[in-house]
């Protein structure tokens, strides 16, 4: 079993091997500019990797992205195996990341935090103190009621 260090590296390695073939090696026009490599995972034993991927467009356009990942999955493996010189070359799968989705969902969750901090700050703008501006007692203030409590 290899350690993690080594995982770690071939994982990056990955990454870098199969976003540059993307980009210059494959002519595949499902895999355009719009796929963006996002992470690689490498389990323990360096068999499998799976490789994580985004892609700019519509879910049209993430079908035919994923379709011709999976026609190129020979090519790419291929060229990890020559960058990577290991006797055992890891299989590949692609998976969409949700970070996109994930991302979204976060930035309505914080819209909605932001307006209803709005609508709480208009509320809160005449208003007004319950008791006094300060209501922690000052030494020296309140002897007259220590003298009537004692008698």
């Amino acid at each position: 079993m290899a350690d993690n260090a080594r995982a770690k590296k071939l994982a990056d390695l990955i990454r870098e091997v199969v976003a540059q073939k993307l980009q210059r090696g494959i002519k595949d026009p499902r895999l355009g500019s719009h796929v963006t490599i996002t992470d690689t995972r490498v389990t323990g034993d360096l068999r499998e990797a799976t490789v994580f991927y985004t892609v700019y467009g519509d879910d049209e356009d993430r079908a035919s992205a994923a379709a011709g990942l999976e026609s190129a999955k020979g090519i790419l493996r291929s060229a990890v195996g020559a960058a990577a010189g290991t006797k055992f070359t890891p299989t590949l799968a692609f998976v969409a990341d949700a970070l996109p989705e994930t991302a979204k969902t976060i930035e309505d969750l914080l819209d909605k935090a932001r307006a209803s901090d709005a609508k709480v700050r208009e509320v809160s703008s005449g208003a007004q103190y319950a008791g006094e501006a300060d209501p922690y007692r000052k030494p020296g203030e309140d002897e007259d009621d220590e003298g009537t409590a004692a008698e």
